[in-house]
């Protein structure tokens, strides 16, 4: 293995591995583009892990309901499965898509972070609203 690649190995594995996370203060006001991304992640990050408990309950709630139903009747539970299987992938796209608004720029990948960000906290909300009407 030549120095230069262990080198690189090293740099790279290093600034992945050992990367100060952002300060929640810093994401009060983000200056830079990279805080900004940071922040922009974390935000993600806790959408999408609200989301996976608000999926995990309505999850739990139509199971619950399809047990109750006859069996013709039956399907909620795999309804909101095949939904969410479908979801995601029109969020990503989605997002993806609005991201071309600063195609290659330093800006296109926090677009897209913000763009899922948003779209996840509203696909929670969906399935709140479920649950209410259950």
């Amino acid at each position: 293995m030549s120095l230069i690649f262990r080198t690189c190995l090293w740099a790279f594995l290093t600034s992945c591995c050992f990367a100060t996370p952002v300060l929640a203060e810093s994401c009060i006001d983000p200056q830079t583009t990279l805080e900004m991304r940071l922040c922009a992640s974390q935000d993600y990050e806790a959408a999408d892990a609200e989301l996976n408990a608000v999926y995990k309950e309505a999850r739990a709630v139509m199971k619950a309901l399809d047990q109750d139903l006859p069996e013709n009747l039956k399907g909620a539970g795999e309804a909101l499965l095949q939904a969410q299987r479908a979801w995601i992938p029109f969020r990503d796209k989605a997002c993806e898509s609005e991201g071309f608004l600063f195609r290659g720029g330093s800006f296109e990948p926090l677009t897209v972070l913000h763009c899922k960000t948003e779209l996840t906290r509203q696909r929670s909300e969906q399935l709140r609203f479920l649950l209410e009407g259950l």
